[in-house]
């Protein structure tokens, strides 16, 4: 799938994910997605309705398969967190009891704390239909809920845990701002270059008298110009504007280029450089 990489490094670690009674095995295998996407890996399965392992859930995972080959499954929600030190149950209602309640951002931090400490952690997200019941919830240490839309407030179960895994993700990276890759750096486009731009591009209008009357071409052209100077171009930019202009230069709709016939001449400007060929028109 596009922007999967075997040759990077996989994250798998983190909080158990625990899917209590799931019904259908697309909604585990995007679960097991989500969870890939963020670098959690164990996914625990209580009770699930159509039985494990499910072909569909594994069709779904799309390629998250050391979650889905991992997976186990209990009977009882007790035996899924047995070892668990600490385990927080989603929601999205409001619930009778005193346990705390965290938002995703809180709820990740601790979990990551805890992690680092050594503590077997879960997150408890209920069935597709009504959730988590009060008695399940009860076994919960703290409760995590999401900020949405009071009057509508209902996630999907994958919704749930993407958010709950991303959270989980950013709770570990150092600088929020930080980002995978970045733009391809280019050079700045010297004013000679620019020049050469201008030169090409106003030639090429003038030959179809696009400064007309010819009175009001000055101001035209610093128009023109005031617009191409707003801001820096690289040199890459600058290359992919003159190809531009000469392909229409030297091709006309009747005669486009690749039709066989002969371009029709063209009055390149002195200045322009070998880039300005309209084999330059798509800027690689």
């Amino acid at each position: 799938m596009a922007g999967t990489n075997s040759d990077r490094q996989l994250l798998a670690e983190g909080p158990a994910v625990i899917l209590v009674e799931p019904q259908m095995g697309e909604n585990i295998g995007m679960v097991a997605r989500a969870m890939a996407n963020f670098g959690l890996a164990e996914l625990r399965l209580v009770n699930p309705r159509d039985g494990w392992p499910n072909e569909r859930a594994q069709a779904t995972a799309s390629k998250a398969d050391h979650i889905i080959e991992a997976t186990k499954v209990y009977d009882t929600l007790e035996q899924a967190i047995a070892d668990l030190n600490f385990v927080y149950a989603t929601t999205a209602r409001e619930r009778d009891g005193y346990k705390p309640v965290r938002s995703p951002v809180v709820a990740a931090e601790t979990l990551r704390a805890k992690f680092k400490a050594g503590e077997g952690t879960g997150i408890l997200f209920g069935r597709e239909r009504w959730g988590l019941t009060n008695e399940e919830v009860a076994l919960a240490d703290e409760i995590v809920t999401f900020p949405v839309n009071p009057a509508f407030a209902s996630l999907n179960i994958a919704q749930a845990v993407l958010l709950m895994s991303y959270e989980w993700m950013k709770s570990g990276m150092g600088d929020l701002g930080a980002v995978p890759f970045q733009a391809l750096e280019q050079r700045p486009s010297t004013k000679d270059q620019l020049f050469g731009l201008f030169d090409q591009l106003e030639e090429a209008l003038d030959a179809r008298n696009y400064f007309h009357p010819a009175g009001k071409k000055p101001k035209m052209v610093d128009n023109l110009r005031a617009v191409l100077s707003r801001r820096a171009f690289t040199e890459q930019e600058i290359s992919v504007l003159r190809g531009v202009i000469s392909s229409l230069d030297r091709f006309t709709r009747k005669s486009p280029r690749g039709s066989g016939s002969l371009p029709r001449p063209s009055k390149t400007p002195s200045k322009a450089p070998k880039e300005t060929s309209s084999d330059d028109s798509n800027g690689e």
